[in-house]
């Protein structure tokens, strides 16, 4: 892999980081599958997109982290209230978001951003202008881990993160598990489509399929993450999802760069997602055929 390659997988990697912590909010933190996700990132995207082409980068990265929290709070509303089922709720606001990041996107399917200004074209002719995209997406995540990390730690952190433990106990407690489904959501989604933002930016286009597999996309993140940089403390968990989301990119990266066809990237995806769910399943079949295989060893003795 070039050198250039190795950057671009890890620029990509640091802004869809955002997305996977995000996908850990909900489905580690809330224990909710929310499938919110492929409708909000591209929320963000059109929102992003549509700012830029108006002068107004910045203010789009605003306003998608804005429609994101309403994005979550609609699905959170619909598994609270009307008592639907988590993945249905998410898949109900995923169909409807599609028609509203057409509204967004002016009844367009793509949107340009070449020659528009874009967070990433403001010290484009500096020193650093060949590293902007790396050093910038590193400072965007960095403030929203540490932002993140201090919120997980507050009272309201604590509740959010027990009632994806036990809803029962954190409720026998007095503490209305609805409201912190409403807010882990609406944060979720809200850091989605904050990554679906600065990608729109990234590329210089925002288009209506953009979002297709990005719930996959986290979830692979996550899941690599804990599986090789380990879950021992809040910190460490957070920081293991970033490396995982890098780690995926530059996974994938390898794979083009050995041929293979774009096309069969959510298809590996997948793959390791499954593969990556099914590992301690696994573990705990070869385990148990090497008890039942001393077992007979030591009968036989």
């Amino acid at each position: 892999m070039t050198l250039t390659a190795f950057q671009g997988s890890v620029e990509l990697g640091l802004i869809y980081a955002i997305m996977a912590l995000g996908v850990f909010i909900s489905f580690r933190t809330l224990n909710m599958p929310d499938l919110t996700v492929d409708g909000s990132f591209v929320l963000g995207a059109a929102l992003s997109a549509t700012l830029c082409s108006s002068g107004h980068p910045f203010a789009g990265l605003t306003a998608a982290f804005v429609a994101g929290c309403g994005a979550g709070c609609i699905t959170a509303l619909l598994n609270t209230k009307l008592k639907i089922q988590p993945i249905l709720a998410g898949i109900l606001t995923q169909l409807a978001l599609y028609s509203v990041n057409l509204r967004a996107m002016n009844n367009k399917a793509n949107i340009s951003l070449l020659n528009k200004q874009t967070i990433f074209s403001i010290m484009q002719d500096t020193a650093v202008g060949n590293y902007m995209k790396l050093i910038l997406s590193f400072l965007i995540l960095t403030v929203i881990l540490v932002v993140l990390f201090l919120f997980l730690k507050t009272k309201l952190g604590f509740a959010l993160r027990a009632t994806g433990d036990n809803e029962n106990m954190v409720r026998a407690q007095g503490i209305n598990t609805d409201y912190t489904k409403t807010i882990g959501l609406a944060l979720a989604n809200g850091l989605v489509a904050v990554s679906g933002a600065i990608i729109a930016q990234y590329q210089s286009f925002a288009d209506i399929s953009m979002g297709v597999g990005m719930v996959v996309i986290g979830l692979a993140s996550v899941i690599i993450g804990e599986v090789i940089f380990g879950t021992s403390s809040l910190l460490r968990r957070l920081t293991a999802v970033i490396l995982g989301a890098v780690l995926y990119r530059v996974i994938i990266a390898l794979a083009l760069e050995l041929g293979m066809p774009p096309t069969d990237l959510k298809f590996v995806s997948a793959v390791i997602v499954a593969v990556a769910l099914s590992i301690s399943t696994i573990n705990e079949k070869i385990t148990s055929v090497r008890n039942r295989l001393s077992a007979r060893k030591g009968g036989q003795a």
